[in-house]
């Protein structure tokens, strides 16, 4: 009943930290335009146009860049590697998905990601070095969460988030240089107090954002993991994994700043803990599987 519990609070939790993101992009285009203008909406239509033109080309192209970014050799047939092939394809039947692509990183740190804007689409990579470092039963967890992740459509809402944060950084970049350079009076309209709450707001708006993407990204992590226990009845075998993945501290030298969010398990192993992380705290992870 513990597991069941987990998965729903993530996803609720999910839900309440999205519907805050979409509010704060219209914020964001209603700062912009009453610190220009003295008026909200035109600035609430502009951050809709930008958000649906920005999404729309970054998701039309996100599965093969990705891969293309970390250095990705596409396996093609079983025969090419029979034992991961196989675990992809069973994760995939289990959790009720079309077999998704399967892809390996040569790259000594134990790690993977997955990819795809739905189970249709998608793409699940490992490295050479989880292949190498891992049991048969430690493999299998970890491609489990990877296909929780497609199954969850996690990977469309990471692109999605990460698009509105660029969003974000835009209008704010712009709207702080045009109030930098820009002469003249105000709107008689504009109230002072809300003036400077814009001005702050576009300041400061770039940051909440980033941290808004990342408390996604842990949130769907936690929830992968419980979805792969769902998976495989088995997250000890998860647990383990995460403890020797984490245990490697040679970082996955194919993986980027802008995929690393992606990963398993940080790929860069910066340390970095809290609000400004990628992933949950290894340990809270590990407590959490034993527990299920």
């Amino acid at each position: 009943m513990l597991l069941y519990e987990q998965i729903q609070r993530n996803k609720t939790k999910t839900v309440f930290i999205v519907t805050f993101f979409v509010a704060f992009v219209l914020a964001v285009g209603a700062a912009f335009s009453y610190a220009m203008y003295g008026d909200f909406i035109i600035g609430m239509i502009l951050a809709t146009l930008i958000s649906i033109v920005y999404v729309s080309i970054i998701l039309a192209s996100s599965t093969n860049v990705v891969m293309k970014m970390n250095h990705a050799r596409e396996i093609k047939s079983v025969e090419d590697h029979r034992f991961l092939w196989h675990t992809v394809e069973n994760m995939a039947m289990v959790a009720q998905i079309p077999m998704p692509r399967v892809f390996i990183v040569k790259d000594s740190s134990p790690n993977a990601f997955a990819t795809g804007l739905s189970p249709k689409s998608g793409a699940v990579a490992v490295t050479s070095g989880l292949m190498d470092t891992l049991n048969r039963e430690e493999v299998e967890g970890v491609i489990a969460h990877e296909i929780a992740h497609i199954k969850n459509y996690d990977v469309r809402l990471s692109t999605i988030a990460l698009a509105l944060v660029s969003v974000i950084a835009i209008i704010s970049d712009i709207g702080s240089r045009m109030l930098f350079f820009s002469r003249g009076g105000r709107n008689q309209k504009q109230s002072p107090v809300v003036m400077i709450i814009a001005i702050v707001l576009l300041i400061v708006a770039p940051i909440i954002a980033m941290m808004t993407n990342l408390a996604i990204s842990r949130n769907r992590e936690y929830l992968a993991d419980a979805s792969a226990a769902e998976l495989t009845r088995n997250p000890w075998a998860l647990a383990s994994a995460l403890e020797n993945i984490t245990g490697v501290k040679t970082p996955v030298k194919e993986a980027s700043n802008s995929s690393a969010p992606l990963y398993f398990s940080d790929p860069l192993k910066k340390g970095v803990k809290g609000l400004f992380s990628t992933h949950p705290d290894p340990k809270e992870r590990i407590r959490r599987l034993k527990n299920m």
